[in-house]
């Protein structure tokens, strides 16, 4: 074994003449820059902390109040107001040059200077927290801001500082406001009226109300409690009831996926490609740790809450009997790799430096190239992160506490994040429409051993270059894993580039310790297990229906002539289409975030209205003039967009009702209306790809740079579950599953329902469309 060599930092050998040690110069001086390495990262935590702390006051900021404090005393005016002679009054006196009544006086200064300064920064990290809490320009139409949201976006930018740091605003966001009880049960009543006939309407009203006057105000005093105690009154219970106590496999249930870029190919060299994406991930981690990405904006001036990225990198979810929990370690030096049923450690720096795209594409090519077969037991282990969650517990304490099984386990738990090296080839082919939907198949399951899905993600490179992520939820949402792979797909692009023979840029370093072969010793009792577990994970892969697809008639910005907002445009048409498909409306999910307050992650923005089924119905009728149908349509997306910056702004329904059940059962409080809500099935779950996030190059200069964002499983049994990008002006990809167990559902059909209302709506407002 020349890995297990490598490894070695010394040897010694027993003589009778004592102990005889070889030390290995090249291992210490590894050990050594390892150790360099550290401490740089601990100085430049330590200074950030200090900037992130004093923000947006700086050292030189503290420079000018001293020298303005020091200035006027030379000027014979005391600014300080006799502080300055109070101060001193109390510093100790003693002999030697430093304690001179000059000394003592300089002191003094800089001590009030220190204060004044200090206080400046509070009253302006106050000051910005109170304009932060103001949402009103949220709700006024495009094209005509008021004067005082002028003002306010005035003093926005004057109090945020010229280069903020990704969490300098931290703790200028305010927190997320615990809404009105009344206000929830209103607008949840709203929400279902046009599910509801008459007689099970009033039942729920009469449900409501009595919960709104018996039960809700004392569960209410306690979550308005929790919110002034806790930073998100929401965010570690969301975390924990509905990610970590979840017991059902997290393949298609939980994790997502995200696509490459489709339209054009870099290279068709599987390791060159994971060589430059490799390196650009752990150049974003480098600049995550650094703090040097610019945190996220809202208009370009409103900052979002940028917690969520703490734990991209170094993180695995870790299976519990009850509940499981997220392992994030400050520092990994490595990346576990699968290929072909082997494990292998491959190490990301040698001594203190980075490796270089080409080094990494050696060692990825090393295993490409290595033909050793798999370890008993080996090839399908990964199965087990697949399955049920009490069975995947049960193993590893089982199978895992001890021994080689847990030193390999141990090595992929704390690695940088999982590489997947897959045999197949996949890409999205125009002329072959179902090479996208096999494409996300291989990203959402891919043979349900080949995924290690308790990562906070793995990354997926397949054969012919192109490459996906499968990403574990409980520890982000989407748009930061989009933020990373923006910046991980532009930097491959326009920065790293390849060869004319498509190998990454430079010359390895044939020197290199190769990768590291993971070694297990699994008996046969862990191999039935891992056996179950596939099993399991195998059915519900096979269950799953996903039609992914691109939509190329129009995008965006046809959807602007409409005089209305994209993401209402495309959520009236999913429903359109469902009442096509099913002859019913139902309840319908759309996520929102709530990342303008601290600690925010998500909402739900009910999408089924009164006045959207009002426009649907009259659309399927056909007897309505065209003018009419406009008019309809208008007032179901000015709905939609208002219940989304609701949303958006605190004030939705659903994660205040799930608090509140939270609460009860805390309290032993029976409560058979929040046991309703709380088990209503969403058997429309859609979800908006966020995009551009980062500008790493211009998409009007670059069009065919598209990634068609990715997708997940079906929410419900019988329903659906819908993904969209609007990507760029003139076109959208859908990503939908359901269930072929359902005779309900079929998610290729449901697609062309879509395509179709789209077109249909387009045509409400005769714009020229694209040929198709």
């Amino acid at each position: 074994m020349a890995e297990a060599h490598q490894a070695v930092a010394f040897q010694f050998t027993v003589t009778p003449d004592g102990v005889d040690f070889r030390l290995s110069r090249e291992a210490l001086k590894h050990i050594y820059l390892s150790g360099i390495n550290s401490w740089k990262k601990r100085l430049i935590r330590i200074k950030n902390g200090i900037l992130r702390g004093v923000y947006p006051g700086s050292p030189t900021s503290w420079l000018v109040v001293v020298m303005a404090t020091v200035g006027s005393s030379y000027c014979n005016v005391d600014i300080s107001m006799g502080l300055v002679c109070y101060i001193q009054k109390y510093l100790p006196e003693g002999y030697g040059p430093y304690r001179t009544p000059q000394t003592r006086e300089l002191v003094s200064m800089a001590i009030f200077s220190t204060g004044v300064w200090m206080l400046g920064i509070f009253f302006f990290r106050q000051t910005l927290k109170l304009l932060l809490s103001y949402h009103g320009w949220m709700f006024e139409m495009h094209g005509r801001t008021s004067r005082f949201t002028k003002v306010w976006a005035i003093c926005v930018r004057l109090l945020s500082g010229r280069r903020p740091m990704l969490y300098s605003f931290q703790t200028s966001l305010p927190k997320l406001p615990v809404p009105r009880v009344s206000a929830t049960i209103q607008r949840y009543l709203e929400s279902v009226r046009p599910l509801l006939n008459d007689e099970e309407y009033y039942r729920k009203e009469k449900l409501a109300k009595e919960f709104q006057e018996k039960t809700a105000p004392r569960l209410q005093k306690y979550l308005i409690l929790k919110s002034w105690w806790a930073t998100n009154y929401v965010s570690d219970w969301w975390e924990e009831y509905i990610y970590l106590r979840g017991r059902n496999p997290l393949m298609v249930n939980s994790n997502y996926y995200v696509m490459d870029f489709v339209l054009i190919k870099n290279t068709h060299m599987q390791a060159a490609r994971l060589g430059n994406i490799v390196h650009a991930m752990i150049t974003y981690r480098r600049k995550l740790d650094r703090e040097q990405i610019k945190p996220v904006m809202a208009l370009g001036i409103v900052p979002m809450c940028s917690y969520q990225m703490e734990r991209m990198f170094n993180t695995t979810r870790i299976p519990g009997k009850e509940t499981d929990m997220l392992q994030h370690l400050s520092e990994s030096r490595h990346v576990a790799v699968y290929h072909r049923g082997r494990f292998f450690k491959v190490w990301l720096y040698e001594g203190s430096s980075l490796l270089k795209p080409r080094d990494l594409e050696l060692q990825f090519q090393r295993i490409l190239d290595d033909l050793s077969p798999p370890q008993p037991g080996e090839e399908r282990l990964a199965a087990l992160t697949a399955g049920g969650r009490v069975e995947w517990a049960q193993a590893r304490q089982t199978f895992f506490s001890s021994g080689k099984n847990k030193v390999s386990l141990d090595t992929i738990e704390r690695a940088a994040f999982f590489v997947a090296l897959d045999e197949e080839s996949h890409s999205y082919d125009p002329e072959d429409e179902a090479s996208l939907s096999l494409y996300g198949k291989a990203l959402l399951h891919g043979n349900c051993y080949n995924r290690w899905f308790d990562k906070s993600f793995t990354l997926i490179a397949f054969k012919n270059g192109h490459l996906g992520l499968n990403t574990e939820h409980s520890w982000a949402d989407a748009p930061i894993v989009g933020h990373l792979w923006e910046f991980v797909l532009g930097t491959d692009t326009f920065h790293l580039g390849y060869s004319d023979t498509g190998h990454c840029q430079g010359q390895p370093n044939l020197m290199l310790a190769p990768p590291q072969r993971l070694q297990w010793d699994i008996p046969e009792k862990c191999q039935a297990a891992i056996e179950s577990s596939y099993q399991m994970a195998k059915a519900l892969a096979d269950d799953v229906e996903l039609y992914c697809f691109q939509f190329l008639p129009f995008g965006k910005g046809l959807i602007k002539k409409c005089r209305t907002s994209p993401d209402a445009f495309v959520q009236i048409a999913l429903q359109l289409a469902h009442f096509r498909d099913r002859g019913k409306f139902c309840l319908t999910y759309e996520a929102s975030m709530t990342r303008l307050f601290r600690e925010g992650r998500t909402e739900t923005v009910r999408s089924c209205t009164n006045e959207s089924t009002a426009f649907v119905q009259a659309m399927v009728e056909g007897n309505h003039k065209k003018a009419d149908l406009q008019n309809l349509f208008r007032k179901a997306s000015e709905k939609h967009q208002n219940m989304y910056r609701l949303a958006m702004t605190g004030h939705g329904i659903d994660r205040h009702l799930f608090c509140l059940y939270v609460v009860s059962k805390y309290l032993g409080v029976s409560s058979p209306f929040l046991a309703e809500v709380l088990s209503e099935p969403w058997r429309l779950s859609t979800s908006q790809s966020a995009q551009f996030q980062i500008r790493m190059f211009d998409p009007n200069k670059y069009p065919n740079h598209l990634g068609p964002g990715g997708g997940f499983g079906p929410v419900a049994d019988d329903g659906y579950g819908v993904s969209y990008m609007i990507a760029g002006e003139n076109t959208i990809f859908f990503h939908i599953s359901s269930k072929f167990s359902s005779s309900e559902t079929n998610a290729q059909r449901f697609g062309n329902h879509i395509r179709q209302a789209l077109l249909d709506i387009a045509d409400l407002f005769q714009v020229p469309k694209a040929d198709s």
